[in-house]
């Protein structure tokens, strides 16, 4: 009787190894998804926060007015957005220093008033389209924008003066959920998966300057200078260092990629529902955006449409004033900070107030056209986009700075070559436009 015993005692000790095994396998695996958790936001938050207003008008003139062309586009500038948005976060874990107090450093003031001037204007700008968005989005509900508006503004500005940062954060990512319309949305649509993959890895490019305005466009609204700000600055703030890195670095590839396969079905939705009409559907409203949700909506097109514009466009002017603050109150010397009272960081709290509080009030202007002004506004990020990448380059490629965290040799190449194309971009633009 001692076998079996022995046998039987044998077999449940294994089967208790096992368990155990099995036990610290879930926990370490629960462990490491808390982990990702607790550090999940800068980087998921600064790449959908490029999905606002300006985004969405965007992507959705691409689709409706070329089709499936220019799907090749989001493969590279999906790894450049990744590279940027990586080397800023890094820079905030390696250093515990925002990019302008780095650019103030290393650089000095004649050149960080430069960059801060170049943030101010573009991030004002967007910070107007973005209550441009919230303003449209509430009249197709039949709201005027005089009630709208002012409404945002207030939410936007309790949230961030009177919460704490995690408070902050966890509300920007359930706003970032909203995009999730535009995916089904695609699917239902019925595109031909056969000429969109082929519109995947077959480059086409045009030298005529609206082509290239909308070029530039998908560029400054996709690479925005002040989602590097934000990145940066959210990394300093969480108290990220290098040894709890990685999870940052995932959190950032995770919101890229997030960010760019929202992107991608948004020109799918336009380019199959707006671009097969005949004569091919121009957006010029918001209007005319929410048609891509039909195949979702149906009639309700309008009101989906109108609650993801508002959400992003609340996102973003969350993040661009705050972007804007956390840039010159560094470069200035001032204290800043979500969680800090306006007795402590008053310049912080006051830009931050200000931008929303004019953003708003231009917002309310009547007569402005919704989709030129945002589309205007991502051209000019796309022009200011090379003095801020090549800002950051040289900052992380600095030892002094960095120490042994700068770029490696291949990173470095994708780095250049992606400010090297954007500003080659920026002057052909400017010079079709002076000779055209």
């Amino acid at each position: 009787m001692a076998e079996p015993r022995t046998a039987v005692g044998a077999a449940g000790r294994r089967l208790l190894r096992r368990g155990a095994r099995g036990v610290r396998s879930t926990f370490s695996k629960r462990k490491r998804l808390f982990a990702y958790l607790a550090v999940l936001g800068p980087g998921v938050i600064a790449a959908n926060a490029g999905n606002d207003a300006g985004g969405i008008a965007t992507y959705a003139s691409v689709g409706a007015d070329h089709g499936y062309r220019l799907l090749w586009v989001l493969i590279p500038i999906t790894l450049s957005l990744g590279l940027v948005q990586e080397m800023c976060a890094r820079m905030g874990a390696a250093t515990g220093k925002g990019l302008a107090d780095l650019i103030r450093e290393r650089f000095g003031v004649r050149w960080t008033m430069l960059i801060m001037l170049a943030l101010l204007i573009a991030n004002g700008g967007i910070t107007i389209s973005e209550f441009l968005g919230i303003a449209a989005a509430s009249e197709i509900f039949g709201v005027p924008r005089y009630v709208s508006v002012p409404l945002a503004a207030a939410a936007v500005w309790w949230l961030v003066v009177k919460g704490s940062y995690k408070r902050v954060e966890r509300v920007f990512l359930v706003m970032a959920l909203v995009f999730l319309g535009y995916i089904v949305s695609a699917f239902m649509a019925r595109p031909r998966w056969g000429e969109v993959a082929r519109a995947l890895v077959t480059p086409y490019f045009d030298f005529h300057p609206a082509f290239l305005f909308t070029f530039l466009a998908i560029v400054g609204t996709t690479i925005s200078p002040y989602m590097q700000v934000f990145v940066q600055s959210s990394v300093v703030e969480k108290d990220v260092t290098m040894e709890d890195y990685k999870l940052t670095r995932a959190d950032v590839w995770v919101g890229t990629t997030f960010a760019m396969t929202v992107v991608f079905f948004i020109i799918i939705s336009t380019a199959a529902t707006l671009h097969t009409q005949t004569p091919p559907a121009h957006i010029e409203s918001a209007a005319d955006a929410a048609r891509a949700l039909e195949p979702l909506a149906g009639r309700y097109a309008g009101a989906l449409f109108a609650v993801g514009l508002f959400g992003a466009s609340m996102l973003a002017a969350g993040v661009l004033p705050l972007a804007t603050a956390y840039s010159i109150s560094e470069a200035l010397g001032f204290e800043k900070g979500v969680s800090r009272s306006f007795r402590e960081a008053p310049i912080f709290l006051g830009i931050f107030t200000s931008l929303v509080a004019v953003g708003a009030i231009v917002a309310m202007l009547p007569g402005l056209p919704l989709i030129d002004a945002l589309l205007n506004m991502q051209v000019i990020n796309g022009l200011l986009l090379p003095v801020i990448l090549i800002a950051v380059l040289r900052l992380v490629n600095d030892r002094e700075v960095m120490g042994d965290y700068t770029n490696g040799p291949l990173y470095n190449v994708a780095a250049w070559l992606t400010a090297a194309v954007v500003s080659a971009l920026s002057l052909l633009f400017i010079v079709t436009k002076i000779f055209r």
